[in-house]
């Protein structure tokens, strides 16, 4: 038992020393904040382009220039 706690001391010792040092095997998360405006200017972008293709494809179902076709169906058994 005193094996194991003198292992352990050992290696918080080596813990410590290693973030006195600044050798610290693990690197330090930064958070990186989200630019809230930054996606909803790109939102708003995204729905201006969407409503200026919804406009193109009113005018042109406005027109009558749409064709429709239909493929031949196979029939259900």
């Amino acid at each position: 038992m005193n094996r194991v706690l003198v292992a352990v001391v050992v290696l918080q010792g080596l813990i410590l020393f290693s973030q006195w040092n600044g050798s610290s095997p693990v690197t330090p998360a930064y958070a990186q904040i989200p630019d809230a405006g930054a996606q909803r200017r790109e939102v708003i972008e995204e729905m201006k382009s969407l409503n200026t293709k919804m406009d193109k494809l009113m005018e042109l179902l406005e027109s009558g220039r749409v064709q429709v076709k239909m493929a031949a169906s196979e029939e259900k058994k």
